[in-house]
Parts: C-alpha cells; structure tokens; sequence
C-alpha cells in the first residue's frame, strides 16, 4: 500500500510512537509518504517527506502561492480538484473555504495513496473530503489534547470529520470515550493502538533496587500547564515542611520556565529542586537510572511514553489518574496512581513509597518492567498497525 500520514513535522528521535510505526510499515513493503507543515525543517531521515502548501505571510505571498497551486492542480489534477469541490459544496463549505481547500490539499493529488492518516485529530479539520476526492480511505489518530481539551474551544470541530472517516485510533480507553461523547457514533470504527518504546534500549541492568542517601526524584515532561508540575512542587513544599529530605529533577523545557522556576523560589525549593532542560534519550535514561520515584503528575495525558520508559528500567512510578495514564500504570502493582490536582494527597503518596521495604520496591519494579517488555513494546505496536491499515 501507498499509505500517507499527515504530521507537523518530521518526527524526532524521541517520538518513538510514530518512528516505529513508520519503520513497521516500511519493512512490511508499503510505501509512506510524509506530510508536514509548511516551513518545518526537513533533516535528512529515510522518510519521503512533502511540505503543505504554504498559505501564510504577506499578501503577495500568499495570492502568488494560492494561484501557483490551484494552477498547478488545475492543469495536472482537474477531475480530483472538481470532485474535492463538489464533495465540499455537499457539505454547504463556503466558496472561500472550498478555494482555500482546494490549495492546501493539493499536495495529496497525484500520489495513489490508498490512505491518509492524519496524526493527531486537528490536523484533519478542512481535509474531511480529501481522502475521498483522491479515492483513498482515511484515517485519524486521536492523542489527548486534541480531543480532550481541543473540543472545549472549538465546539462541534469534529461534526463533519465523524461522517467522512474510515477509522479511529485511540492511544487509550478513556481517549476511546471522549471520541464518543464528542459526538462520534460508530465505535465498532475505533481502535485502540497502546504507545510503545524500545524495551532493549531503556532497560536497567540491575533490577534490586538499592536506597540512595537523599531520595532522588524525577520527572520528563514538557515545561507544560498540563504537566501539572506546580501541584508537584506544592507537594514537595509539603514533604519539605514535614522534614522529608529529596531531591527533584526536571528534565525539559517549554514555555513554562520562568513560572516554574518562580514557583520553586517562592516555596524555597531551590536547594531541593533542578531543571535540566530538553536531554537527549541516552541523557535521559542515564538520570533515570539513578533515580528513586518517577512522578508524572499530569492534568491531562494522553498516555506518556515517559512513564513507560521509566517502568520499563525498574523505576517507580507515582501518576495521576489524567486520562491514559490508569491504563499506563497499574495502582498497588507496577506503581501507584493518585488523583490529579491535589498536593496534599500526592505528597502523602510519595511519603508512603519512600518508606516501604526495598523488598516491596523490588516487586513493584519486576512487576513494572514485565508489564511493559510485555505490552508495550515496539514489535507489538507494528502488527496491530498493520492490522489498522489491512
């Protein structure tokens, strides 16, 4: 198959969800081809990739683009740019959005895709008809934000997108149901696909856990308000204040630096608290290594590979329960889960974790890493998205 995934850029060493999902395609013989915004930077990678039509700019760029690719379309795609047009007057589209679909999408004419597979479900909105106008199927992925919080603002975004798809992936189950109580009624057309990682590579040598001097905790995360990083902070300062000696490291960056750093200054932290910025993979896994407790105290939260990269090297987890992260971790199991937004129960949860025996951190760590070698690993995620595409 020709199959083409829509994403905002090329995806990164560390998005591990779609490099395997890629690589599993590509070793089965299908071809993929990938879409990106406009003005993303292209680095050399064994992807066919294709940038967007860029619509954006001045004036002037943007008539002399529109027209270069509506010209273009016109001359070499005329029956597709007519059906995406009558498909789209169907759908009482406005002319000017009907000229400005015709555009945009005009990068997936000419390719003989039998699939376009938009990566996270605002990526779709105003390519509904695409899929059709080419004759291919279409598929959408839908991650956390974008159905979770998305929707919130953008009321009924998804109404025309519900008739026009094929299929529905879904990263968890409590994902699976904000998809249906946002209006889409076809559940025998959603499937879930778990993220994966690569067990061989974030794995600890030594599983018996041994106790460090000063307890050290740490969390990966985008410096994000979804993160929920202040409650985190706010239940140190509890712990702090109890007597409780630790040492929290976050691994990072985002727009949320100097709130955070603030934070940590007003509750004292400073001495107990450090951000490291974005790391690379091997970085990463090198502090986990020597950490105590992964916290991953989200608001809102897909899944996050993070927590399964942590598991999966013995480390134990404390999570909220944001979403996919009840099914990410197994509470009293292969971590513990706590209910998002609130310090003071968080703060108790990491009191009682310290204070079990290296005995029963021993059995939640082996339970953590067989669970995760187990279900969550890359070979997996390759059938099940072959299995998607067939």
């Amino acid at each position: 198959m020709r199959i083409g995934i829509v994403l905002p850029s090329v995806p990164a060493y560390s998005e591990t969800f779609f490099n395997t999902k890629i690589k599993g395609l590509q070793e089965q013989g299908h071809t993929v081809l990938l879409f990106i915004n406009p003005g993303t930077e292209i680095p050399n990678s064994r992807y066919k990739v294709i940038q967007l039509p860029k619509v954006s700019g001045s004036r002037l760029q943007i008539i002399r683009n529109s027209l270069f690719c509506l010209s273009k379309a016109i001359v070499f795609h005329f029956p597709t740019v007519c059906k995406l047009y009558q498909l789209d007057t169907k759908d009482n589209i406005s002319f000017s959005k009907k000229l400005k679909n015709s555009i945009v999408n005009s990068v997936f004419y000419g390719h003989n895709l039998d699939w376009i597979h938009f990566g996270y479900g605002t990526l779709a909105i105003g390519k509904e008809n695409v899929a059709e106008a080419i004759g291919a199927k279409m598929g959408v992925s839908f991650r956390g934000f974008d159905i979770g919080i998305y929707p919130l603002k953008n009321k009924k975004c998804y109404n025309l997108l519900w008739e026009k798809v094929d299929k529905v992936h879904v990263i968890s189950d409590d994902i699976k149901n904000l998809v249906l109580i946002n209006g889409f009624k076809y559940e025998n057309k959603i499937v879930k696909i778990c993220p994966a990682i690569d067990t061989s590579f974030f794995s600890n040598s030594s599983i018996e856990k041994t106790s460090n001097q000063i307890p050290q905790l740490i969390t990966v995360a985008r410096l994000n308000w979804k993160k929920g990083l202040e409650y985190t902070l706010e239940a140190l300062f509890i712990l702090k204040e109890k007597g409780i000696r630790f040492y929290f490291t976050i691994i990072g960056d985002g727009k949320e630096f100097e709130k955070l750093k603030f934070a940590v200054n007003q509750l004292k932290l400073t001495n107990q608290v450090s951000f490291l910025g974005k790391l690379s993979a091997t970085e990463v896994k090198n502090k986990l290594e020597s950490a105590d407790l992964y916290i991953q105290y989200s608001l809102q939260e897909g899944f996050c590979n993070a927590v399964l990269e942590a598991q999966a090297m013995g480390k134990i987890c404390i999570v909220s329960d944001a979403e996919g992260l009840t099914e990410n971790v197994v509470d009293g199991i292969t971590g513990f889960v706590v209910p998002k937004g609130n310090s003071v129960a968080l703060a108790k949860k990491i009191k009682d974790v310290l204070a079990l025996s290296l005995e029963q951190k021993n059995t939640i760590s082996k339970n953590a890493i067989e669970r995760v070698q187990t279900n969550f690993n890359s070979i997996n995620q390759q059938k099940k998205w072959l299995t998607f595409f067939n």
